[in-house]
């Protein structure tokens, strides 16, 4: 790994150890806008059943919200796990190892955060619309989510060559 270290990024004139420190810095920083909107929904999940109406939800959508609480759970745990690992692995000398595992987690919690997203709104107008109107809401949200998450980056990508 030292002779890696030496090689240099041509466009920004940083060592391979200044990259991956940049690297981390930057998925950090889309943690801390995907963390806080997660732990929000998660805790807000955690209240409904505490509601007066939630007794009147069918079974379909008693389910549904349980199935939401758990993606809700995994997308907090996988977007917080980068944190944890930078705990484990501080002055471990292993920042390239922790970029590429923590770059996964934040991918995979993206994954599971468009889950919960569709799937809350899915919910929503299932009990204020009706069943269709919800698989409806929920299926163009989920199309939407992935076509702004991860069809237009690599649109792009490709367009840059």
């Amino acid at each position: 790994m030292p002779a890696q270290d030496q090689l240099h990024d041509e466009d920004r004139n940083e060592t391979f150890t200044e990259r991956m420190d940049r690297n981390w810095n930057e998925l950090l920083q889309e943690l801390r806008v995907t963390q806080t909107g997660t732990q929000i929904l998660t805790g807000f999940l955690f209240t409904i059943p505490f509601q007066q109406r939630f007794a009147d939800l069918d079974a379909y959508q008693k389910d549904l919200y349980l199935v939401l609480v758990v993606l809700a759970v995994l997308a907090t745990a996988l977007l917080v796990a980068p944190v944890s690992l930078h705990r484990v692995l501080f002055r471990k000398r292993l920042k390239p190892e922790l970029v590429a595992a923590a770059n996964i987690f934040a991918r995979l919690g993206l994954v599971v955060l468009a889950l919960v997203l569709a799937g809350s709104t899915m919910l929503l107008f299932d009990v204020v619309v009706g069943r269709q109107a919800g698989l409806l809401v929920g299926g163009v949200s989920l199309v939407v989510l992935t076509s702004a998450w991860w069809l237009v980056p690599r649109l792009m990508r490709r367009a840059a060559g």
